[in-house]
């Protein structure tokens, strides 16, 4: 199993329906899943913060978030 979990959750974050942890069966399928929400959130949120995937252990991948600009 693997685990995508946001690293912080901006307020943009905390109003969707997105879930702060997932977990899913393969990793392929979980990272797909962190690069489709991050890809969402960088188009949709209100443009304060870039998302990115990083994976950071075994089995565990962590959306990360930076200031734009």
């Amino acid at each position: 199993m693997t685990t995508v979990k946001m690293e912080k959750e901006c307020g943009c974050f905390k109003r969707s329906d997105y879930e702060s942890v997932k977990t899913f069966e393969s990793k392929d399928e979980a990272l797909l899943y962190a690069q489709e929400l991050c890809s969402d959130m960088n188009e949709t949120f209100c443009k304060k913060h870039c998302f990115s995937v990083i994976e950071t252990a075994d089995r565990e991948m962590t959306i990360r978030l930076a200031m734009n600009g």
